[in-house]
C-alpha cells in the first residue's frame, strides 16, 4: 500500500513538474513575441555604398493641388458646398435630407427629423467638415448642441458645445463616443466654426464575420491632435458594449440628438485612401 502511494505521489510530482515546464516555456514564448525586434528584409544583407542605390523613381506619385483656407483639394469628392443637399439622404427612410439649407452656405439639423447620411458609400477616407454649436446656449451637459459624425455610419465622432460645459470625459466634444477620451479640449469659442480632419481606416473581416484587424481613427480638431491613431474596438453605442459586426463601405452620417441642437455644418469633403 506504502509502494503504491508512493508511485501516485511520484507521479504526480511529475505531471506538476511537466506542467510547470509547460507553462513556463509559453510564457517565455508571449515574452519573446511581445518584445521581438523588428527586422526589414530590404535593408538586410550587403549594405549600398552608393547613394543611386537607395534612390527609387517608380512609382510616380500623383499631384493633388491642394485647397485653400480648408477648400477642397482636387482629388476630393465634395459632399457638401452650402448649395444643395442633394448628396444626402434621411437615415430613416432613404428619402430627401430634411435638414435646414441656411443662405450663409451651411445647413443646420432640423429638430426630430432624423440622421442623414451621404448616398456614397466610403471605406478609408480624409474627411475634413466644420461644424457650428449655436447661440444663444440651450440646456447643459450632453443636451447641449449635442450631434456626431459617424464614419462608416458606425463610429462617432462627437460633437458637444463644450465650453463651461462638463460631462462624461468619454463622451465630451473630439470623443470617440464611449471609447477614446480626447488628448485635448480644442473648441474655438461658442457660436464659431470648429474644423475636424479625419483620418479613418474601416475594420477587416474574414470570411466568416469575425474581426482580424480593427479600425483606427485619427482626429484633429482646430489644428489639434486629440484623437491619435485610436483603435476602434467596436461601434459607439450609448448603451452597451462595442458591437463587431461585419461590415463593407459605408455612408457618413451626421446626428439628429432629437433635442433642439441646432449644430449647424459646413465645406464637407473626403479623400478616399
Amino acid at each position: 500500500m506504502i509502494k503504491n502511494t508512493t508511485l501516485i505521489m511520484f507521479g504526480a510530482i511529475l505531471v506538476l513538474g511537466s506542467c510547470q515546464e509547460k507553462v513556463t516555456t509559453d510564457v517565455v514564448e508571449t515574452m519573446q513575441a511581445k518584445d521581438s525586434v523588428i527586422v526589414y528584409e530590404e535593408y538586410m544583407g550587403e549594405e549600398p555604398t552608393k547613394p543611386e542605390q537607395t534612390e527609387f523613381y517608380e512609382r510616380k506619385v500623383p499631384v493633388v493641388k491642394p485647397g485653400s483656407a480648408g477648400a477642397a483639394p482636387s482629388d476630393a469628392i465634395v459632399l457638401f458646398n452650402g448649395t444643395d443637399l442633394n448628396n444626402w439622404i434621411s437615415t430613416n427612410d432613404s428619402t430627401a435630407a430634411k435638414w435646414h439649407l441656411n443662405k450663409d452656405g451651411s445647413m443646420t439639423v432640423n429638430d426630430k427629423t432624423g440622421n442623414i447620411q451621404t448616398k456614397q458609400n466610403f471605406g478609408d477616407v480624409q474627411l475634413h467638415i466644420e461644424w457650428k454649436s449655436p447661440l444663444p446656449v440651450q440646456r447643459e451637459g450632453q443636451n447641449r448642441a449635442n450631434s456626431g459624425v459617424f464614419l462608416n455610419g458606425l463610429y462617432e465622432v462627437q460633437v458637444l458645445d463644450q465650453n463651461d460645459n462638463p460631462t462624461y470625459v468619454n463622451g465630451q466634444v473630439g470623443s470617440i463616443y464611449k471609447q477614446h477620451v480626447p488628448l485635448a479640449m480644442a473648441s474655438v469659442p461658442t457660436g464659431e466654426w470648429n474644423t475636424y480632419d479625419i483620418v479613418y481606416h474601416a475594420p477587416v473581416f474574414n470570411k466568416d464575420g469575425g474581426k482580424i484587424k480593427s479600425g483606427t481613427i485619427t482626429v484633429i480638431h482646430n489644428g489639434v491632435l486629440v484623437q491619435d491613431h485610436v483603435e476602434l474596438k467596436g461601434t459607439t453605442p450609448y448603451i452597451g458594449w462595442p458591437k463587431n459586426p461585419a461590415h463593407g463601405k459605408g455612408p457618413l452620417m451626421l446626428q439628429d440628438h432629437g433635442d433642439d441642437s441646432r449644430v449647424s455644418f459646413r465645406n464637407i469633403w473626403v479623400r478616399e485612401l
